[in-house]
């Protein structure tokens, strides 16, 4: 049994859990079932929609210490021998004291502190920036975008065919989108002339019924609430305008060429550094900057089939889609 210590809801939204699930996943194909830990019931309905088990602790999500004691006695209980956690509430004293327990295995994307675990994920880009080779001499280290854990319908994607005319245009605003970016962006997109929008609003976006009757009379606007399927329309996406957290990585796997936004700090490395490397323009930071401008600006040169092509080899070249299936592998 692989034990998965992760939380979702309205304030974290779902890219912690959505990643976990894909762990989870591969785990099952190599015949190994999952049981997530979580503080409360926000997501359990989801982890049980996937099939797998769920364990509630009745604490704060945001008060990871408070559950120390709780989370010992349910590794006790289940001999546990190694646990995953995903989460940036952790702390060194929450880490330290499971460690002590288990074999402990962290996601990280941030190099808050040095985490006393035994194991270290970090598949972001841009994981060299934190040289953990010279902070950790006896944790296992798993870095880079092989690891990235994307859903299994993200492997060995073949390579995109790029249309002469963007014809489509994916608007993704991650799980919550506090700020109405999406608002933002779709009242620039009606005015796209001979392009169809569809835009995904997350789980956890508590503004989907107004912008369906906001839009409802624009026939070149589509939205859809989260769905299982966003592969399909990824795929059929001339371009896609997202929010610059682990759906980067999705979008890499399709081949699609991308412009992303910035809505939160931890997503500032990881859309800096695609934009710094010529992968996917950057339209900035939506809690400062004039973004519609800018993404107006950047689709302009987007236009070019030969520009977008380039993007597209450029964005395949980094993910496989085979990280969860990696990660799977060690933990088991």
């Amino acid at each position: 049994m692989l034990y998965i210590r992760v939380d979702a809801n309205e304030t974290i939204a779902t890219g912690h859990m959505m990643r976990c699930l894909s762990i989870a996943d591969a785990a099952k194909d190599f015949g190994e079932d999952t049981t997530f830990i979580m503080a409360d019931e926000r997501a359990d309905m989801l982890v049980k929609s996937k099939g797998y088990h769920s364990v509630i602790l009745h604490t704060q999500w945001d008060d990871m210490d408070g559950e120390i004691e709780k989370m010992l006695d349910i590794i006790r209980k289940n001999s546990i021998s190694h646990l995953l956690i995903d989460s940036y509430q952790v702390t060194e004293k929450y880490l330290m004291s499971l460690s002590e327990e288990t074999k402990v295995t962290y996601i990280d994307d941030l190099d808050k502190f040095i985490y006393p675990v035994d194991t270290l994920i970090c598949y972001a880009a841009y994981y060299d920036k934190f040289n953990y080779a010279s902070k950790y001499s006896d944790t296992k280290l798993l870095l880079g975008t092989k690891y990235v854990p994307l859903r299994r319908e993200f492997c060995g994607l073949k390579k995109k065919l790029i249309h002469d005319r963007i014809e489509r245009i994916l608007v993704l605003s991650g799980g919550t989108d506090r700020m109405n970016v999406l608002q933002q962006i779709l009242d620039a997109a009606v005015s796209f002339e001979n392009i169809h929008i569809d835009a995904i609003c997350g789980i956890y976006n508590p503004n989907f019924d107004m912008l369906c009757k906001r839009y409802d009379s624009c026939e070149n606007i589509s939205l859809h609430r989260s769905t299982d399927n966003i592969i399909s329309y990824m795929q059929s996406a001339d371009v896609a305008i997202s929010a610059g957290g682990t759906t980067l990585y999705e979008l890499c796997a399709c081949g699609t060429p991308t412009i992303s936004y910035i809505i939160a700090d931890n997503q500032i490395d990881n859309a800096s550094w695609f934009a710094e490397n010529g992968v996917i323009a950057l339209a900035g930071d939506a809690r400062k900057d004039d973004i519609d401008t800018n993404l107006n600006e950047i689709l302009e040169k987007y236009r070019d089939s030969a520009y977008r092509r380039m993007l597209s080899e450029k964005m395949q070249q980094i993910v496989d889609g085979h990280g969860a299936e990696r990660i799977a592998s060690f933990l088991l």
